[in-house]
């Protein structure tokens, strides 16, 4: 579980669009409604499932096209694919495009938030879910939910685990926080990487991520 602003932070996003992502908003009297949730809560903690969601959302915040207008096609996965978080499973990616194509044609799904696109006789990942499933390791079936999520991209040894550091960024087994932390206080890389028997790389990439996340919250 993370706290709203925790998960939006994480994540490189602002916490008011966290919350409209999860519960809905509303504008010049029309109500827009939840993206991710089946229904408002106004609960501030966020799930695994909703954590990997949003993850998955970030993906498309620049398309400059509302994001409600996914929740019909995750609306009939969930119903599909029994599951309450749809996008946070390996399915609609890996062996479920036909029936995300068909949902997105039924429904009408503006092709800038598509999941999936066609071309020629293939169905493959749109571009943004192409990139979010970059990012993420599923559970080694296959075919289960999102086990782990690499924030920064693979090439970054730093990890999003629920089952380590309460689920922080870190860096084997070392949260990214404390690294920074460190370094602000005025300890070197090396001498970092020597207390905690790292690489140095390693250090400075669990650094250099926590800097970006703060610049971008900033």
């Amino acid at each position: 579980m993370y706290g709203l602003s925790e998960a939006a932070g994480y994540l490189g996003l602002r916490r008011e669009r966290v919350r409209a992502w999860l519960d809905g908003y509303e504008r010049g009297g029309i109500i827009y409604p939840p993206v991710i949730r089946i229904e408002s809560t106004g609960d501030d903690v966020v799930a695994w499932g909703e954590f990997v969601e949003l993850g998955y959302l970030r993906e498309y915040r620049r398309k400059g096209v509302p994001l409600q207008q996914l929740r019909p096609v995750i609306d009939e996965l969930r119903r599909e694919l029994c599951t309450p978080y749809p996008l946070a499973t390996a399915h609609p990616y890996i062996v479920g495009r036909e029936l995300v194509w068909e949902l997105q044609e039924r429904k009408g799904l503006h092709p800038a938030i598509a999941i999936v696109v066609r071309t020629g006789q293939t169905v493959a990942l749109a571009t943004e879910a192409d990139r979010f499933v970059k990012k993420v390791e599923f559970d080694p079936t296959g075919l289960g939910g999102v086990r782990r999520m690499h924030p920064a991209g693979t090439a970054s040894p730093v990890v999003i685990d629920p089952l380590v550091r309460f689920g922080r960024p870190a860096v084997e087994g070392v949260a990214t926080e404390r690294l920074w932390e460190l370094h602000d206080a005025g300890e070197s890389i090396v001498e970092i990487a020597r207390d905690y028997g790292m690489a140095e790389t390693l250090v400075r990439a669990g650094v250099s991520y926590e800097e970006h996340q703060r610049s971008v919250a900033a």
